[in-house]
């Protein structure tokens, strides 16, 4: 009875750490998103995680909200600093999350400054 019950629970333990590594190391899809970082903050109240919007137009519709994992941290360092700015980030969206990754699907592999299309430099 012991070796049916360890066989159960070695396969769902199994079970489990497969679908975490399916999750972790297969992206769903990875892509560029450009606009105004409006939003970067280290939220959260037993798990505090590092999420973000960017404002991709002049409609609330258009906001594209992201997380960054901790161990990124040349990412949010630039985040921080880029705050109010225009920016182009690469990401990694995800088929699904963990309460201790984010709130989001989407996560942030990198991050730079770019010049605003909407203010004209002469």
């Amino acid at each position: 009875m012991k070796k049916v019950l360890f066989i159960i629970l070695g396969s769902l333990l199994a079970l489990y750490l497969l679908y975490f590594a399916f999750v972790y190391y297969v992206p769903y899809s990875e892509g560029t998103r450009a606009g105004e970082l409006i939003k970067f903050s280290h939220r959260g109240v037993v798990i505090k995680t590092w999420e973000g919007e960017i404002s991709q137009g002049i409609s609330g519709a258009q906001i594209f909200s992201f997380s960054v994992l901790d161990q990124d941290e040349e990412v949010i360092e630039k985040l921080k600093e880029y705050q109010g700015s225009y920016v182009k980030v690469d990401y990694i969206e995800r088929f699904a999350t963990f309460a201790i990754w984010g709130e989001t699907k989407y996560f942030i592999t990198a991050v730079e400054q770019e010049n605003s299309p909407h203010i004209k430099k002469y």
